[in-house]
């Protein structure tokens, strides 16, 4: 059965009032996964789970259909950014055909083959290769499912069919890419398979499941996760184009309450030293300034008329800045601290008439949220309430939570995708001058 894609257009966004979405592909009727009709001769390494041992069932008295759909799904594992050859299909095949007249060993030997294709197939995927993703914490970075979990998995499902095209194994979001990849390349539609594809390989490093945030940048969305689902969302800001935020795997270990401001060198420059030059000394104290003697961390108050402030907005010298705790400090009331050397982290922010705006490009790399009590209370079942205004106070987590700053372009759900402006220019830096149809395959 034929499939169509109806290519809807959106204003494309410029500056701060045009939204950051760009189109969406409406795919109808497609089929999960596209059978290429070339051998494949790597070898598999059977794994003996049998019936009896309550493994999933690929070839029993309802039929092969089951067998097939895998063999179908490992075979177009080039969408996955995989060597089909790795998967010995046609050994699949050959046992899947045996076990039709063979009785239960043909049977029980087809499924061992099968089960340990599956294995060897999510092991793959769940090494996802780390692309331009920055890994502050291995914690972070979802194991692969031992063959038991995963077998033990497939076996109680309902209908192994449609698990199988679930994908389970993988981010609720990843099946319904995959999909709409397989379907833009069966119509040819190269410009939506390009960046479906690039955006595929980001999703693979996501959690299957379990609790987490996910911050995409490219929609300046938060998305809070339990067991595989969205239970809440807000808008944030995110990084400039010339400051972007970077694709990040973290683990939140505590938040900062009533929290200090330490003023990277060049947002001193940028966004301090001109209003100095403007307005006088008067605006560092007003506004919650200190000048510390160093970067230490017994550095000293300087006094701030020694400074050559025009020569520090030039970039000329560099001056350790830090805002104290109160009502202007740029991080609001609380920040979530997921240590990394590049310094960025989740914060609050006085300034929420930003987060009216419909491109939300504004920081210098942080991300700032909608609402950071909201997020705080879901993190930790309980309000986080600070004391006084002066002194930055701490609450550790009990247990890390895993945070995913995400560049996703291309964002399913159900047969719809939407691709937003690429802000950052990451997915033409990764097409430019080179085969777009394998650029994204590892």
């Amino acid at each position: 059965m034929s499939a169509r894609i109806r290519l809807r257009s959106l204003p494309e966004p410029v500056g701060r009032h045009r939204r950051p979405a760009g189109f969406a592909v409406i795919v109808a009727s497609t089929l999960l996964f596209a059978l290429p009709a070339q051998p494949v001769a790597a070898a598999v390494t059977a794994i003996q789970i049998s019936e009896a041992s309550g493994g999933p069932q690929w070839i029993s008295s309802e039929g092969e259909r089951p067998a097939q759909l895998l063999i179908g799904l490992l075979q177009s594992s080039n969408l996955d950014g995989l060597d089909p050859q790795r998967f010995n299909t046609d050994k699949l095949k050959r046992a899947v055909a045996a076990a039709e007249n063979g009785g239960f060993a043909a049977a029980d030997k087809a499924n061992a083959l099968l089960d340990a294709a599956l294995v060897s197939y999510v092991t793959a995927l769940r090494n996802a290769p780390t692309g331009d993703w920055i890994i502050n914490d291995r914690g972070a970075v979802p194991a692969p499912p031992t063959a038991e979990e995963l077998l033990a998995d497939a076996a109680r499902a309902p209908s192994l069919e449609t698990w199988l095209r679930a994908m389970p194994f993988m981010h609720p979001e990843y099946a319904e890419l995959r999909r709409a990849l397989a379907q833009a390349d069966t119509v040819g539609n190269r410009q939506s398979a390009d960046l479906i594809r690039i955006n595929l390989q980001r999703v693979r490093l996501l959690p299957a499941g379990g609790r987490y945030v996910m911050v995409n940048t490219a929609a300046q969305k938060l998305y809070m996760y339990e067991d595989g689902k969205v239970v809440d969302e807000m808008k944030v800001v995110v990084g400039k184009a010339h400051q972007p935020t970077p694709m990040m795997a973290a683990t939140i270990k505590f938040t900062a309450l009533n929290p200090y401001w330490q003023i990277p060198s060049d947002l001193a420059a940028e966004r301090v030293a001109p209003h100095v030059v403007k307005q006088g000394l008067s605006y560092l104290a007003d506004n919650g300034y200190v000048v510390l003697s160093d970067w230490g961390e017994r550095a000293q108050p300087v006094d701030p008329s020694m400074i050559d402030w025009q020569a520090v907005a030039d970039g000329k010298i560099l001056v350790r800045l830090r805002q104290d705790p109160g009502p202007h400090n740029a991080m609001g009331r609380m920040k979530f601290m997921f240590p990394n050397p590049q310094g960025i982290y989740l914060h609050d922010t006085p300034n929420k008439e930003l987060l009216n705006e419909d491109a939300r490009l504004f920081s210098g790399g942080c991300v700032r949220l909608e609402d950071a009590p909201r997020l705080a209370q879901w993190i930790y079942g309980r309000p986080l309430e600070w004391r006084g205004a002066a002194v930055e106070q701490p609450v550790e987590l009990p247990k890390p939570l895993p945070v995913y700053l995400i560049y996703q372009t291309a964002v399913a759900s159900g047969d719809q995708v939407t691709f937003y402006q690429d802000i950052y220019g990451k997915d033409r830096s990764l097409l430019a001058g080179s085969n777009a149809s394998q650029v994204a395959v590892r």
